[in-house]
């Protein structure tokens, strides 16, 4: 199994010297990936420091070697397609190959309302999720003509260059909406991306609804990387042993990468239990 981190907050003093020692310290002590929450409010208290996602994630890159990196996840409404996928594209380009392109929905509707983005109905959000992959499909298969969607029209999709990731930097979606979300990663995506927060009967049962769409649209589900986020709430309420011992459950259910939220992570001594009692023995499921 792989293990992940992501950094959900910034409210630590000297940000940017902090940041990139979390970077660091986590590839060293052996994390598989570093995340990013692409949100511009805190998402406890609003006036948290938050960072932009893919300008921090290019300062991620810069400091890093090893691990792969993304947004857990973009919120389609955020950016314009086109402008999405390109920023997914140059962060694979620079890092050498180590993006992950995460999208989903969106949800946090008081950011968007106070910054002045769109927050149409959910319906439509999954309308321009949709459309959204399919121009990043068609932007990173190389062929250059015109995209018409209900929502969003491209006269030219000329991506260059094109990322190095082959065929694309994986696509991750974010969620585990069993009508929508999880059709849309069986018919788009790379990898899907459950909650442990509802249990592990609740991602057992997410994956036999992933299995279920993959089915319905012709997709081999052996293909899709299954991967959990346990959240700042499962991880400050379990000890090392049971977060291994939750990780075994995960592996055994098909789960192959498991992302942690930490608290206190600007502290780095978390980051370092994780290294010593926890990474080496969850490698092993």
């Amino acid at each position: 199994m792989k293990v992940g981190i992501v950094i959900a907050g910034y409210d630590w003093p000297n940000i940017g010297p902090t940041l990139e020692k979390i970077a660091k310290t986590s590839e060293e002590v052996g994390f598989d990936s570093v995340w990013v929450v692409d949100h511009f409010f805190g998402m406890g208290d609003a006036t948290e420091p938050m960072l932009e996602s893919y300008t921090n994630l290019g300062f991620i890159a810069a400091v890093t070697k090893k691990v792969t990196i993304g947004a857990m996840v973009a919120g389609v409404i955020y950016r314009y397609p086109a402008l999405l996928v390109k920023a997914a594209t140059t962060l694979d380009v620079i890092s050498g190959g180590r993006a992950y392109f995460g999208i989903g929905a969106a949800w946090y509707e008081r950011e968007a309302v106070g910054l002045g983005f769109p927050f149409p109905p959910v319906k439509e959000r999954f309308e321009r999720l949709e459309e959204t992959l399919q121009i990043a499909k068609q932007m990173w298969s190389g062929e250059t003509k015109a995209f018409r969607g209900k929502h969003y029209q491209l006269e030219e999709t000329i991506n260059s260059p094109q990322p190095i990731s082959k065929p694309h930097p994986p696509i991750i979606i974010g969620g585990g909406g069993e009508k929508k979300t999880l059709r849309l990663v069986a018919k788009y995506g790379d990898a899907c991306n459950l909650f442990v927060k509802g249990g592990l009967n609740q991602v057992a049962h997410k994956l036999d609804v992933l299995k279920d769409h993959c089915q319905d649209v012709g997709r081999n589900y052996e293909e899709i990387e299954k991967t959990a986020y346990a959240g700042r709430d499962v991880t400050s309420n379990l000890a090392p042993s049971r977060l291994v011992d939750m990780c075994k459950s995960l592996a055994k259910m098909g789960i192959v990468h498991t992302i942690f939220a930490i608290t206190d992570i600007d502290k780095i001594a978390p980051l370092e239990t994780f290294g010593k009692e926890i990474i080496p023995a969850v490698k092993e499921f």
